[in-house]
């Protein structure tokens, strides 16, 4: 059985989160009523003001408000004017940290997942637990996880993009 994850699975820290959160399955009811499922298979945490990789390095700004909200917050942003990247708010309200949903089986790329599932600004500052359109669900598959290099953060320095922040299924 499939259990969606709730408020408190998010109401951690963006690492645990994110290396929790390899190997859950994305779950996405298109508008024709279907369900499309995708697991998770990499993800990467942004912790903070202090995170110079994180959106919130430079603090609060209109773009950057949702990730200071409550956790399980969708914030979906336009990378390179392009693309969608889907981001999930984790911790405590107040402390900008979030998950970035960076692949799934079959869509390697954080922009190839989002479009896969068809998300896109819409989605935006709505719940990831309270939602009928958009969830994550954990059907109890566990999977060795190894820890990479953040990817596509140069500009914030060799000591922040050399964290080993991005969480991989094995």
């Amino acid at each position: 059985m499939n259990n969606k994850l709730n408020y408190d699975f998010f109401h951690r820290d963006a690492l645990t989160v994110a290396r929790e959160l390899a190997g859950k399955t994305l779950a996405r009811r298109l508008p024709d009523g279907t369900i499309t499922r995708i697991r998770i298979t990499e993800t990467e945490a942004y912790c903070g003001e202090e995170d110079k990789g994180c959106h919130a390095s430079k603090g609060r700004t209109p773009r950057t408000e949702l990730l200071y909200g409550k956790a399980g917050i969708i914030y979906i942003y336009l990378c390179y004017g392009m693309h969608w990247l889907m981001n999930v708010i984790t911790g405590e309200e107040g402390h900008p940290e979030g998950v970035l949903l960076r692949a799934g089986e079959g869509y390697t790329g954080p922009a190839k997942l989002t479009k896969a599932i068809r998300a896109d600004k819409r989605f935006n500052g709505l719940s990831i637990c309270d939602n009928k359109e958009i969830w994550i669900e954990d059907d109890g598959k566990r999977f060795e996880i190894i820890t990479a290099p953040r990817v596509g953060i140069d500009y914030a320095g060799e000591e922040w993009k050399n964290k080993p922040w991005r969480f991989i299924i094995k």
